[in-house]
């Protein structure tokens, strides 16, 4: 599947959309991908995530487990796993630290596929490989759907991202005077309340 095949999932169930977004990491971009309306759609989904499995397979060969950050992961790392046939769990955040829960474990030295939906920063999925590494897993690759940095996002693990684009992000004091002009939406999970 290429950049483009991506896209056009994203583009045809309405999920590329252009604004004024804070995005989880709290940078401001004039693109968001949201994700939802794209998993909300069983097989666009399917085929995204079979793709992504691929894509693991090729990079890091087996693997035992998927372990996803929630909330937003959750989908695409049970439906990676499934093409990957290997069991999805999933770490949540705690005291703002992401664990383990619900009785999800992995054994020591397990071969672990972070999988992600969108990547930005990086930073959900670096706390998330932590806590994989923590319990004793060995992360082989911190894996999504769209790398948005244009690959300078650091996830802690080697990347395999089934999509690469370079969408400009900006902090709050900085954004261009465009962006600037345009009423902003928040749609991320990252600053709900609890």
């Amino acid at each position: 599947m290429t950049n483009e095949d991506v896209l056009k999932e994203f583009r045809e169930a309405g999920a590329l959309r252009e604004g004024h977004f804070i995005l989880s990491s709290g940078l401001h971009s004039g693109v968001f991908l949201q994700k939802n309306l794209v998993f909300m759609h069983p097989d666009r989904c399917e085929r995204l995530c079979r793709a992504l499995a691929a894509a693991i397979t090729a990079k890091v060969g087996p693997v035992d487990v998927c372990v996803s950050p929630a909330v937003g992961g959750i989908i695409p790392g049970y439906e990676t796993a499934r093409h990957l046939g290997v069991p999805s769990i999933y770490v949540e955040r705690e005291a703002g630290v992401f664990k383990f829960r619900r009785g999800f474990g992995i054994k020591p030295g397990a071969r672990v596929a972070m999988v992600e939906d969108i990547v930005s920063t990086g930073l959900s999925s670096r706390e998330c490989v932590e806590a994989i590494r923590a319990a004793g897993g060995e992360v082989v690759c911190a894996a999504c759907l769209v790398d948005r940095s244009g690959g300078r996002a650091d996830s802690g693990a080697p990347m395999v991202a089934l999509a690469t684009l370079d969408v400009p992000a900006w902090p709050a004091d900085a954004l261009p005077p465009e962006l600037a002009a345009i009423p902003t939406e928040d749609p991320g999970s990252r600053r709900l309340g609890a």
